[in-house]
């Protein structure tokens, strides 16, 4: 099983035989993406004694807790970090998407409340409308009774037309019988009882059918009074619909209105969006540049400290090589009088630990080299980014950064370490070589030299940026007072844009409600001229009809007049002639 521990080193004498190695389990992984918390627990492990003290390891362990591998743990916890660090952000994102989906949804909710209510509306009018038709449907099977009446009417006088017509024919052809008759008198010839009395009938039946011209007009004036009647009902519905079509075009105006002030707005809308959106990128480039400077300014003044920290444990380095203090550090007597074969085990030892901690130290160098390069290609890119990719780096570039702050951090300590085993290494060299009667470098002198040019290197590295993290603050300020300007702008602008936004919600509205409006006024429109028309024309082909008979009854009327005046001579001649034909007959 895998566990993240940290060496610990116990020192012993020198006569004792070294110092002791053990691990300090601190944690253990249960699953690829999972660690928990162990109880403290130290294993001896003398595989760790080329480590430093107080370095993470991750440490495999087998089932009788045995040590079977272990290795460096500095690039599997940056990994292990990175991983949380991206898993976090997916878990942000996944919250944020869900905090959208909620807000949707109560939209959502809330539209289909408001169009359930607009739904019961229309559902209420419709139902009045109906009511309307069934209105005006009775009155349309009134009218369509009436006309049914109206043609009985018309057939019954037209009926009644052809029989005067035929009693017509009938009478002037007795009338020619009773010229000729009348004529035969004359000359002598006379007319039995029975001719005579059926002259009499004949006439006496013409003056009926004439006389029945009367109850006729009396119907006529009856439906003409009918349809006027149903007229007079239809009327109100026609004012109604003439108000409504004019209600309908005045809201249509409206609308057209409406939309192009509602089009003009909109215009304006993304205008202000687009400026706003451009001050915006510009707002975060700023941020950003501002941001990378800060960050570059933080990363400039720990250079500053660790290289002041550096000038001072040089400094102090080489004034204890200079008064000898080192020699506290190592048993001077005691390496005299230990054996040499087991002073040159213990030389070799500091020499390969001095070797491995050296390759370890330039390893990280290596590293916290290859993160400064990293963290300038992605400032470079961030320059030229935009959008969603330049949020990516941002994000990439602060992670880069962080990581680079720790690594330098972890590394101060170790760099200091190495020197102390650097010192320690020459002196135990120096009295190895002594005892075995070879010559001895000087490396006080040259530690001397080295650490004077290193010192002068130092100073003019710390002065060099001095005048760049100086340089770096005067541009922060700067952006910092263009960015506050930038926010000003941007914030007058979103309240602008959130006011004309509010606008175009209210006049969408608006416009939706009239445009509904105007549709329901324009189906009331063409409702009421579907339902009222075909009555119309209904009552308008009666009255033409009703207009055509009373023409030709007049007509037939007038006839009849003057054909009747002409019967009422012919009765009195016939009465008169009568009993002188009884006479003759006798």
């Amino acid at each position: 099983m895998l566990y993240l521990a940290e060496v610990q080193k116990q020192k012993g004498g020198l006569l004792s035989g070294g110092s002791k190695t053990e691990l300090k389990l601190l944690a253990c992984q249960r699953s690829d993406q999972n660690w928990g918390n162990v109880s403290e627990e130290t294993i001896v492990a003398d595989e760790a004694s080329k480590l430093n003290d107080g370095a993470l390891v991750l440490v495999e362990l087998s089932p009788n807790r045995q040590v079977q591998r272990i290795q460096e743990a500095g690039r599997p916890l940056v990994n292990i970090l990175q991983n949380f660090s991206r898993q976090m952000e997916k878990f942000k994102l996944k919250e944020d998407e869900i905090d959208q989906w909620k807000q949707s949804l109560m939209f959502q909710v809330q539209e289909l409340n408001r169009r359930e209510m607009d739904m019961e509306s229309r559902l209420e009018q419709l139902q009045h409308l109906e009511t309307e038709v069934q209105s005006l449907e009775k009155n349309k099977q009134v009218v369509e009774t009436s006309r049914q009446q109206i043609e009985k009417l018309r057939t019954e006088v037209e009926r009644n037309r052809q029989e005067l017509e035929g009693a017509w024919e009938h009478l002037r052809g007795e009338q020619r019988r009773f010229d000729e008759l009348k004529a035969d008198s004359s000359q002598g010839t006379v007319l039995d009882e029975a001719q005579s009395r059926l002259i009499a009938d004949l006439l006496n039946r013409l003056s009926h059918g004439v006389g029945s011209m009367g109850i006729l007009r009396e119907n006529l004036n009856f439906a003409f009074e009918f349809v006027e009647k149903q007229q007079a009902t239809l009327n109100p519905h026609w004012q109604q619909w003439e108000s409504q079509r004019n209600l309908a075009q005045q809201q249509q105006g409206e609308v057209e209105q409406l939309s192009q002030a509602l089009s003009d707005r909109q215009s304006e809308f993304q205008q202000i969006q687009n400026s706003l959106q451009q001050q915006i990128t510009n707002l975060q480039l700023g941020k950003t540049q501002l941001n990378n400077k800060q960050e570059f300014s933080v990363i400039l003044k720990e250079q500053l400290r660790n290289q002041e920290d550096l000038r001072q444990q040089i400094q102090t380095l080489v004034a204890m090589t200079g008064n000898r203090i080192l020699e506290e550090l190592v048993d001077l007597p005691g390496l005299q009088n230990l054996p040499l074969e087991e002073l040159q085990k213990l030389v070799q030892d500091l020499q390969d630990k001095l070797g491995i901690d050296s390759s370890f130290v330039r390893d990280q160098e290596q590293e916290l080299n290859y993160k400064e390069q990293a963290i300038q290609e992605l400032e470079a890119k961030i320059r030229q980014a935009s959008g969603q990719e330049l949020k990516n780096l941002e994000a990439e570039l602060a992670e880069e950064q962080d990581l680079y702050r720790m690594l330098n951090k972890s590394l101060r300590p170790q760099r200091n370490n190495l020197l102390k085993q650097e010192h320690i290494f020459k002196q135990h060299q120096t009295i190895l070589l002594q005892r075995q009667g070879q010559s001895v470098p000087n490396f006080t002198g040259d530690s001397t030299i080295n650490s004077e040019s290193i010192l002068s290197q130092i100073e003019t590295q710390q002065q060099q940026q001095s005048y760049e993290l100086q340089k770096l603050e005067t541009e922060i300020q700067q952006l910092g007072a263009d960015i506050e300007s930038t926010q000003g702008e941007i914030d007058h602008q979103t309240h602008e844009l959130e006011s004309k936004r509010q606008e175009i919600k209210s006049m969408e509205t608006q416009l939706l409600n009239l445009q509904t409006a105007t549709a329901e006024c324009w189906g009331r429109v063409n409702l009421y001229q579907e339902a009222l028309q075909p009555i119309q024309d209904c009552l308008d082909g009666l009255r033409d009809k009703l207009q055509v008979i009373s023409e030709s009854l007049v007509h037939v009327q007038e006839s009849g007049d003057s054909q009747l005046q002409t019967i009422t001579q012919m009765r009195q001649t016939m009465q008169s002639l009568i009993p002188q034909l009884e006479l003759l007959a006798s």
